[in-house]
């Protein structure tokens, strides 16, 4: 588990002008939840309807403020530009790092504690999550769910035409995507958008750098690690895998990608389990239809992301009372495992039962347990838990202009040290 305070957390540009000007929110009506969100894909919507339900069944109205982007940036855009405004939601959709620079920019995020401690959170949650939810010994999130990025998905009916079985290695799943090539099919289904990009290279680091130097380089930051010859192995990696995406990934979002796995077009897709809620939400079954495993060379090891529900001061006790209420239904077990089972994450409990769930999600429920046993559930870096998102975002350009051909490998590590450096 990484150690957030570690980091020093800067009041920094446009955000630190946002939060130390925005007013108090002037409220919502008691009746209402505004949630600001950036779930706008088939599955993801589904998922979000559940959390809907729930709360309307509480008898509280719904309003949705969906923020179209697959990496959150542009929700996070809009969420303080209403801050700012002096009218924040009721509730945002908040992930990673972003929740410990706002708990850190002011007495803003209400605190949780109360329904946290009734309800025995701490109990339930793993540690890799609490950092996030819980900074400074305080409760400022409901966490939803725990999505991991090191999974591989491939389309059954493909692999099984051209005889590939699940790769083991690094080196039988390039293979795998060399066999599928010479088929006249795309390798590796991709999106060329700069998240999409870092997502890839969580995988490729962590399998060349394994889970302590994942940590020491983009937690601990170690110069060494950064500078490594695995780390170079690891851009090295990268451009296996630009050789088996097709010419028109650029631009294209992740579920487009996800769509050309399901079609047959591409055999395979590296990306977070959010994959699987697209394949659900098209009719696929796991094990029929689509097949899922971590990503060669990760194996023991999950790289999470966590989607997390933060709430906002309000100055009326009814207004409170419905965020009390959105957070209870939001880590309740039967919440938990009815939206995983939809958005195709896990919960972010331990405790909830794999029970009803698909093979894929039983996977991943166990591989959860026993990384958060063993101390390998590691904040995915991509998904910006794993550092500030001055270091991610100096990571994510470097690795972006390496995978569309401008560096090399060699000169992408150089440049991945300096930029961390001056980003620190």
């Amino acid at each position: 588990m990484q150690n957030v305070k570690a980091h020093k957390y800067p009041l920094t540009g446009v955000f630190a002008a946002i939060v130390l000007t925005a007013a108090l929110p002037a409220g919502a009506a008691a009746e209402d939840v505004e949630v600001l969100h950036y779930w706008t894909s088939g599955g993801e919507a589904k998922a979000l309807n559940l959390l809907k339900e729930e709360i309307e069944a509480k008898g509280f109205g719904w309003k949705d403020m969906p923020v179209a982007g697959g990496g959150g940036e542009a929700a996070m855009t809009t969420l303080r530009a209403r801050v700012n405004a002096g009218n924040p939601p009721t509730a945002a959709q908040m992930t990673g790092f972003d929740l410990i620079e706002w708990s850190r920019q002011g007495d803003y995020l209400a605190d949780l504690n109360a329904i946290a401690l009734e309800e025995k959170w701490d109990d339930v949650i793993p540690d890799a999550v609490k950092v996030f939810s819980k900074p400074d010994g305080v409760w400022i999130a409901a966490p939803v769910n725990i999505h991991a990025t090191n999974w591989v998905w491939g389309n059954k009916a493909l692999l099984d035409e051209l005889d590939i079985e699940e790769p083991k290695t690094w080196e039988e799943f390039v293979a795998a995507m060399e066999k599928v090539k010479a088929a006249g099919k795309v390798g590796l289904a991709h999106g060329g958008q700069p998240w999409q990009d870092v997502t890839l290279f969580d995988s490729a680091a962590l399998a060349s750098l394994g889970a302590k130097d994942y940590v020491r380089a983009f937690v601990d930051l170690d110069p060494e690690v950064l500078g490594s010859d695995k780390m170079l192995e690891a851009f090295q990696k990268m451009e296996q895998l630009r050789g088996f995406v097709d010419d028109n990934f650029s631009g294209r979002d992740w579920n487009l990608a996800s769509a050309m796995v399901l079609n047959g077009e591409a055999a395979f897709q590296i990306m977070g389990d959010w994959a699987k809620g697209e394949f659900m939400s098209a009719g696929k079954a796991a094990g029929t239809d689509f097949v899922c495993f971590q990503t060669p060379g990760t194996t023991g090891t999950v790289l999470l992301d966590s989607d997390q529900f933060v709430m906002f001061k309000m100055p009326d006790e009814a207004a409170r009372n419905v965020q009390t209420a959105m957070a209870s239904a939001v880590v309740s077990p039967g919440f938990q495992a009815g939206f995983s089972k939809i958005k195709g994450s896990v919960p972010a409990r331990i405790d909830v039962s794999d029970e009803g769930f698909d093979e894929c999600a039983k996977k991943g429920i166990r591989q959860v347990r026993e990384a958060a046993e063993s101390k390998t559930l590691i904040g995915s870096m991509a998904l910006g838990h794993s550092n500030t998102p001055a270091i991610k975002s100096a990571i994510t350009d470097i690795v972006t202009t390496h995978f569309n051909g401008e560096i090399e490998a060699e000169a992408a590590v150089q440049a991945l040290v300096e930029a961390v450096e001056a980003a620190k």
